[in-house]
């Protein structure tokens, strides 16, 4: 009837309503969520991906010292001082995207744990080049320069395969699980190395500026520490690949 109230809606209408609202945020929040962990993941392939590029850089200039190749190490170490710096700020985009919150806390804390890692690892690296920068021009014995050599191309293979480990846990665990023992494997030899190279610091004491003998040793120290940490992740790798093992 005309100058009648307009029908109220139901309250059957009203709840229908709210249920769809209700609904449709909830998708918006779950899209938004894995949004975030997506560019989470993809910033933390970026700086292992990084990472991996400051130890193939030390092999590059490792090879130029110690093995005659050619090239200028000090553009290259460069490079590696550049990579690294912008591992820091990946690191720190990473931090900011966890700290919003929208992830679950084990994922948040996993993530982590491995962007730390990954982090310490470049640092050693950058410390490892540092001192390679220092011994460019010094006349080592060969057999030294054959051990710093072999040191830097142990961690750099040590490296790839825990990359491959990494990149394994999202697609076959086991494989993941079997990489990481690869990179023990590799740590053990540096280690090694590590402890020859303390014998060689003594055969060749005479005969090497001191100086240098200090900076060989942090040098080395610095290789190891790098292996340490890989070693350290691979450990960590079978954690992670443990709890998304499939349980009877």
């Amino acid at each position: 009837m005309p100058g009648a109230a307009a029908a109220r809606p139901s309250k059957t209408f009203i709840g229908v309503g709210i249920e769809f609202i209700l609904g449709l945020s909830h998708k918006i929040l779950e899209w938004w969520v894995s949004r975030r962990k997506s560019k989470v993941l993809t910033l933390a392939e970026r700086q292992i991906d990084m990472a991996m590029e400051t130890v193939r850089l030390l092999d590059e200039a490792s090879g130029i010292i110690f093995g005659g190749s050619k090239g200028d190490p000090m553009k290259v170490i460069e490079k590696l001082f550049a990579e690294e710096e912008g591992i820091d700020d990946v690191r720190r985009e990473i931090f900011e995207e966890l700290s919003r919150g929208e992830l679950q806390p084990k994922d948040r804390e996993d993530l982590m744990h491995l962007v730390k890692r990954i982090d310490v690892l470049a640092d050693c690296v950058k410390d490892s080049a540092r001192d390679l920068a220092t011994l460019r021009d010094s006349d080592l014995p060969r057999e030294i320069q054959a051990l710093c050599a072999e040191m830097v191309g142990n961690l750099k293979e040590c490296a790839n395969i825990l990359r491959d480990s990494i990149e394994k846990l999202g697609s076959d665990v086991s494989e993941a699980v079997e990489l990481s023992r690869g990179v023990d494997k590799l740590e053990h030899l540096i280690d090694d190395a590590h402890v020859k190279s303390k014998s060689l610091l003594i055969k060749y004491g005479e005969e090497v500026n001191p100086a240098l003998l200090i900076i060989l040793k942090d040098f080395a120290d610095h290789l190891e520490g790098a292996a340490d940490v890989c070693a350290d992740t691979a450990d960590y790798v079978r954690i992670l690949a443990a709890g998304a093992s499939p349980r009877a």
